[in-house]
């Protein structure tokens, strides 16, 4: 989230064109799986102390779609104290999560330190990194090379 300075229709709707700025922003947030999210309260985000330009919405929050947080956040105008900008407020949630580990000894120098090592570079080569187009293809490779390590 934060202050793009981009105007576009899309979010603004006293705005009636866009931009390459525009047009590369929700480029750039698609290829992150982001999707600009909608207001509890459509209200513009900056307010500016003369006649000459009007009020607008540049400040903008991206999130994932299926998030429980995505279309919940809101805008707060009256909290923007001495800054011309209305305060994005979300709430997100953080869990407490245990997260098992343990801890493996493999003496220095040793002929299983020397298997370990062949075995681990031999799991990285055979790693399939060629169609890396999505976050999920990315968690795989992960999980493969964790399981990777647990069994040597």
């Amino acid at each position: 989230m934060g202050d793009f300075n981009i105007r576009y229709s899309i979010w603004d709707p006293n705005f009636l064109y866009h931009s390459a700025h525009s047009d590369l922003l929700m480029d750039i947030t698609d290829f992150m799986n982001l999707e600009l999210s909608k207001l509890t309260n459509q209200v513009l985000t900056r307010y500016l102390d003369n006649q000459q330009n009007l009020n607008s919405v540049i400040n903008l929050m991206f999130l994932r779609p299926k998030s429980s947080e995505y279309d919940n956040h809101s805008i707060h105008p009256d909290w923007k104290l001495i800054s011309d900008y209305a305060s994005l407020i979300i709430n997100i949630a953080i869990f407490k999560e245990h997260i098992q580990t343990r801890k493996h000894i493999i003496v220095k120098n040793s002929k299983e330190e020397e298997n370990f090592v062949a075995e681990l570079i031999k799991a990285i080569k055979e790693l399939n990194i060629e169609n890396i187009s999505k976050v999920e293809v990315i968690e795989q490779i992960i999980q493969s090379f964790a399981n990777d390590i647990d069994r040597i």
